[in-house]
């Protein structure tokens, strides 16, 4: 196992589904540290991951340039997703970090998931439900 996949347990970036994004996704914008790509499993229309460039399982790990360049991307990409559907309202964007906290490809992603009304019976907590037991009032 190479060292910059020893987070993950790929022995190369071919087994990593990020890591030959730009070959074999659609990219939906880019920088030079991150890149866009539609979700292959998505939870709502135009749900959208930001990916950097380099294999990082952690995003605790990210150097402060590849985390500015993931930000700049997701500007980028609520300005696309907003311009190709306005029936988008809202956004919920987070980070599934170890594998406690669900995270299943573990080369560092943010998800960028649009929101329209009546997609749930009550959004009220939003990312707060990944706990059902501890959603509550708040936000």
């Amino acid at each position: 196992m190479c060292e910059s996949h020893k987070h993950c347990g790929h022995k190369n970036g071919d087994e990593c589904p990020f890591c030959n994004a730009v070959k074999k996704r659609k990219i939906a914008a880019e920088n030079a540290l991150a890149l866009a790509t539609p979700d292959n499993f998505p939870v709502s229309p135009g749900h959208t991951l930001i990916v950097p460039k380099r294999h990082v399982a952690d995003y605790f790990d990210l150097t402060n340039e590849e985390k500015a360049a993931m930000d700049e991307l997701l500007a980028v990409c609520r300005e696309l997703l907003l311009q190709e559907d306005n029936t988008i309202a809202g956004f919920n964007i987070g980070v599934n970090n170890g594998e406690a906290a669900g995270q299943g490809v573990f080369h560092c992603h943010i998800h960028v998931i649009p929101r329209r009304w009546g997609d749930a019976p009550d959004p009220k907590g939003g990312i707060r439900s990944v706990i059902p037991e501890k959603t509550g009032s708040g936000g």
